[in-house]
C-alpha cells in the first residue's frame, strides 16, 4: 500500500509541475556545449520561457511529455518512497539510542532512489525527448521526432534493443543518488528537529509541509548540476547503431569528460571542435597540436642522430 500511495501522490503533483519540467528541460538544453554569448537565447528566464513556449508552440506544449512523466513518477517515487518508508518503519534509520541517523537516512534514500530511477530510466529518456520538441524557431538541443511515449519506446526498442532503452541510465544515477539522499535525509531530519522543538502539534500537516519545503530547497541546490548533465546526456543524438554521436560530446572537454567518464584524444577533440565551428578553446587546441608536432619532430631528429652515431 505504501508503494501505491507514494506513486499516486507523486502523479498528482506531476500534473501541476510538468509545465515547469518542460521549461527546465529546454533551459538546460539551451546553449549546450557552446560558449556564453555565441548562441541565441530563446529562453531568457523562467517567465519568458513560459510566454515563449505558449506563444510559439501553444499552451498545450507546456504539458508535453505528461504521459511518460506520470508513469515515471509512479514507478520512481512509488519504489523510492515506498522502500524508504519500509526502512523507516522497520527502525533502520535510527540509532541504538532511538535518535534519527542522518547518515543512515541518506544511505537509504540513495539506495531507494537508485532502484526507482534505474527501472524508470527508459521512461525518463523518452520524457526528455518529448519535452525538448519545439518549433524550429525556438528549438534547443537535438530534436527527436517521436509521436508519443509508446511509439518512442517501441521504435527505440526495435532499433537498438534493451541497451538503447537504458542508454544514459548509469549517467543519470549520480543525479538520483544526490537528489534522493539529500531530499529524504533533509526531510526526516527537519521533521524530527521540529518535533523536538514542539513548534507544531504532533502529526500536524504543517510539520510535513515545512519539512518538505526545506528539503525541496536543499535538493534543488544539490542536484542542479547533475540534472543538467543528465538531461543533456539523455537527449544526445545517436547513430544507426544506437551509439552517441561523438562530435556532439567532444565539443567541450570539461562537460564531455564529466558525462562520459573518459578523456578523448586531444587531436580528435580539437579537430571535431573546429569542424563544428564552435571551438571553445582554439588557442589551447592549436598550441597542443603544435607542441605535439614539435615533440614528434624532435624525437625523430634524436633517433636519426643516434642511428648515425652508431654507424
Amino acid at each position: 500500500m505504501d508503494f501505491l500511495m507514494s506513486g499516486l501522490a507523486a502523479c498528482g503533483a506531476c500534473v501541476f509541475t510538468n509545465p515547469l519540467e518542460v521549461v527546465k528541460t529546454r533551459m538546460q538544453l539551451q546553449g549546450e556545449l557552446q560558449a556564453p554569448g555565441t548562441y541565441q537565447r530563446h529562453y531568457r528566464n523562467v517567465f519568458h520561457a513560459f510566454i515563449t513556449i505558449g506563444k510559439v508552440d501553444g499552451l498545450a506544449a507546456l504539458q508535453k511529455g505528461l504521459a511518460p512523466a506520470l508513469l515515471y513518477q509512479f514507478l520512481m517515487n512509488g519504489i523510492r518512497l515506498g522502500t524508504y518508508g519500509l526502512a523507516e518503519a522497520g527502525g533502520y534509520l535510527h540509532t541504538a539510542e532511538g535518535t534519527h541517523s542522518p547518515a543512515r537516512s541518506a544511505a537509504a534514500g540513495a539506495m531507494a532512489g537508485i532502484m526507482g530511477a534505474y527501472l524508470g530510466s527508459p521512461i525518463y529518456m523518452v520524457k526528455t525527448h518529448l519535452q525538448a520538441q519545439a518549433a524550429s524557431e525556438i528549438a534547443v538541443g537535438h530534436q527527436y521526432k517521436h509521436q508519443g511515449m509508446f511509439q518512442a519506446l517501441t521504435e527505440i526498442g526495435q532499433k537498438h534493443g534493451l541497451v538503447g532503452l537504458w542508454r544514459g541510465a548509469l549517467g543519470g544515477l549520480p543525479r538520483v543518488i544526490v537528489g534522493s539522499s539529500t531530499q529524504l535525509c533533509t526531510f526526516s531530519s527537519t521533521k524530527d528537529l521540529l518535533s523536538q522543538w514542539e513548534i507544531f502539534p504532533p502529526e500536524s500537516w504543517k510539520l510535513a509541509l515545512v519539512a518538505a519545503m526545506v528539503s525541496g530547497i536543499a535538493v534543488v541546490l544539490a542536484m542542479a548540476p547533475f540534472d543538467v548533465a543528465c538531461t543533456r546526456l539523455y537527449n544526445q543524438p545517436t547513430d544507426a547503431q544506437g551509439k552517441v554521436v561523438n562530435d556532439e560530446l567532444m565539443r567541450e572537454p570539461v562537460l564531455s569528460g564529466f558525462l562520459r567518464g573518459s578523456r578523448e584524444p586531444t587531436d580528435l577533440r580539437c579537430t571535431t571542435q573546429q569542424s563544428r565551428g564552435r571551438e571553445l578553446y582554439p588557442q589551447s587546441c592549436e598550441q597542443r597540436k603544435q607542441r605535439t608536432a614539435k615533440e614528434a619532430k624532435t624525437a625523430a631528429s634524436r633517433k636519426s642522430r643516434h642511428t648515425a652515431s652508431r654507424k
